[in-house]
């Protein structure tokens, strides 16, 4: 895929691996937008550290992934969707657990349903392996239950899930759940 003149969104731009995953979308001349949490010092995060030049290149929006009007806005004239915004830190979920919830799970809704209206053509949304709890068996794979151990991690199940139903309730079409090899790669 190429990337150049792509419009993408990051959320959660100014995190470690946001940014990172900024820099090098930058690189490959893609047109970045960064989705930050609003703070009255205008705090940019991890995007401070960039050359100005890079930093040129990016637009910065901020907000929050709980404002729908807010999400709506930035997902305007966007293709790609790099969904890696939420509100971290297992102890400060103990503290918060509803801020938690609502910046992760509905944040995540926000994403969804905003990238569904606006035709947004991919998400990508990323999780964390707290969703797994403390491990039963290793190495963890996909198929490895899900323990809510944290507020936190809770909030983080909700937004996969939530993930999952737009993708198998927007996405699939029925010749899909039809298919008797119960795979996604048949080219129906």
């Amino acid at each position: 895929m190429s990337w150049e003149g792509k419009r993408v969104l990051v959320t959660g731009g100014g995190g470690f691996i946001g940014s990172h995953l900024i820099q090098r979308l930058v690189e490959m001349k893609a047109k970045v937008s960064a989705f930050l949490r609003y703070n009255s010092r205008s705090d940019e995060g991890l995007l401070k550290l960039f050359p100005s030049r890079t930093r040129s290149q990016i637009k910065i929006i901020f907000g929050d992934l709980q404002e729908l009007e807010t999400v709506e806005k930035a997902m305007e004239g966007i293709e790609v969707v790099f969904h890696l915004g939420a509100l971290v830190g297992i102890p400060y979920s103990y503290l918060h657990p509803r801020e938690v919830f609502e910046v992760n799970a509905r944040g995540t809704l926000n994403i969804l349903t905003s990238a569904k209206e606006k035709g947004v053509e991919r998400i990508v949304h990323t999780s964390t392996s707290e969703v797994y709890g403390t491990a039963r068996y290793v190495p963890i794979d996909e198929k490895h239950p899900l323990q809510a151990q944290s507020p936190y991690s809770a909030s983080k199940i909700a937004a996969d899930k939530m993930a999952e139903s737009f993708y198998l309730s927007y996405t699939i079409t029925p010749q899909h759940l039809r298919c008797p090899r119960e795979c996604y790669d048949c080219g129906l």
